[in-house]
């Protein structure tokens, strides 16, 4: 079951504002990078491809969270705690077209690693709005 955004918070995961996505690394340190990302309804969707650290993290550990912050209020925040549930190959990069174009690039082409691209669906199984 997905765990319910506050009504006052859905404009940060609606709205094109980069997130922070924490991993946990094999070694279980965390990692943390700012991503792009989708919010269907039900989950977020990410574009990653399967030949990096974040990807390796996740098929040791599907344990996911993201933070977004507000970004007229910094000190207002969204944390979306939860797992990946889904890896959808995207060999073409149209996933990333598409984010591309949500964050501001209307001539988003995709991308030279495409043929490695993949969507990460996270579910959302705690909210922590702060």
């Amino acid at each position: 079951m997905t765990a319910t955004i506050p009504a006052d918070y859905l404009r940060l995961v609606e709205n094109p504002n980069y997130g922070h996505l924490g991993t946990i690394r094999p070694d279980d340190t965390a990692q943390v990078n700012p991503m792009w990302y989708l919010f269907d309804g039900e989950t977020i969707r990410f574009t990653h491809t399967t030949k990096r650290g974040k990807y390796r993290n996740l098929q040791h550990n599907p344990s996911m969270s993201l933070a977004i912050s507000d970004p007229d209020d910094p000190f207002r925040y969204l944390e979306l705690r939860g797992s990946l549930q889904q890896v959808i190959p995207d060999p073409e990069g149209a996933f990333y077209v598409v984010l591309g174009k949500r964050y501001g690039n209307a001539e988003q082409q995709p991308p030279r690693d495409s043929p490695d691209r993949v969507i990460l669906v996270m579910s959302i199984d705690r909210v922590i709005a702060g």
